[in-house]
């Protein structure tokens, strides 16, 4: 049973009850991650790409205080185009509830109110993880994400980790967190932006049947989140030294503003677009939409399994 602290739309809660595929999408992509209207635009693409494979796009935000799952067309426009949208993590969650907040979910927000809904498959662009830092003196900036992952029982369709990212400690976390890695059709973690590997992965699948089938032993046997990232396409991928030398300057303006924690993120990728002339926007765009049909293709084998998620208990 759905709880009644959440919303979800009738499509969605039709298509649950009937056991059709689902596939739940983030929101901070359009609050946060990208530029009007490319924004709106990628969402659609993304909602179409999971339709186009049989599947139910669920995108997920905190509405005027209400965690809704499954935006309605105008629903998503009227987000899009919101000022002043909160960002909310996991962390945030209660805090957009109490105040009544409209919020942009991210990957650990968005992957607990999926889970309250009872979805078990995730798209995004790329997961976050351990930020790189030149200073010894500043504080650890790690993800929420990777702890969502060890202690929720979502599998999160990826390409891979931001690249802005500390990617090898990204991978060691993962590892001591127990979360299992699958490539798909890949022996390294996808670098987001740029083609190219960050580390091995923890397993290779190369058919979504076998995606579905390991992500289901893990749950049953008591595991909780799972990645499949899959590479982006080479002629999207942004060359490596371009990319590079955009993120040193991107990185020094950061620190320069004083820009850190949940603003460092957005900061990043909007002057990354800008360094790059469009190229990251692009690439973003391309492997959300690529990772949506791949996450539609899992929901569908999971249902053919006939894999059942485990709900999380009411509130008092």
């Amino acid at each position: 049973m759905i709880p009644d602290w959440i919303t979800v739309s009738d499509e969605v809660a039709e298509g649950l009850r009937d056991g059709r595929p689902v596939v739940a999408l983030e929101s901070t992509l359009i609050t946060h991650g990208l530029p009007w209207p490319t924004n709106l635009e990628t969402a659609r693409k993304a909602e179409a790409a999971i339709r186009a494979e049989g599947a139910i796009p669920a995108t997920i935000a905190v509405r005027e205080g209400r965690p809704t799952v499954g935006l309605t067309e105008s629903q998503l426009a009227e987000l899009a185009e919101c000022k002043g949208v909160m960002k909310a993590s996991r962390r945030d969650l209660g805090a957009a509830v109490a105040l009544r907040r409209t919020a942009g979910t991210t990957v650990s927000a968005t992957m607990v109110l999926a889970h309250a809904a009872g979805i078990p498959v995730f798209a995004t662009g790329g997961i976050g993880g351990a930020h790189k830092e030149s200073d010894p003196t500043r504080p650890l900036d790690i993800s929420n994400d990777l702890t969502e992952l060890s202690r929720t029982p979502i599998l999160v369709v990826c390409a891979g980790a931001k690249s802005i990212l500390d990617l090898p400690q990204t991978l060691e976390l993962l590892e001591t967190f127990g979360v299992p890695v699958l490539g798909f059709r890949t022996d390294v973690l996808p670098t987001f932006y740029v083609r190219g590997g960050a580390g091995p992965v923890s397993c290779r699948v190369d058919s979504t049947r076998q995606a579905a089938e390991i992500f289901a032993a893990h749950v049953t046997m008591g595991g909780k989140g799972t990645i499949l990232a899959q590479p982006l396409e080479q002629e999207i991928a942004v060359p490596a030294d371009e990319f590079e030398s955009a993120l040193l300057q991107a990185q020094s303006e950061a620190a320069a503003a004083g820009v850190s924690g949940p603003k460092s993120t957005p900061f990043l990728l909007s002057r990354l677009a800008d360094l790059t002339v469009g190229k990251t926007l692009t690439a973003n765009q391309a492997l959300i939409v690529a990772n949506a049909k791949l996450a539609a293709e899992v929901a569908q084998e999971l249902v053919a399994l006939s894999f059942g998620m485990p709900r999380p208990p009411k509130f008092a």
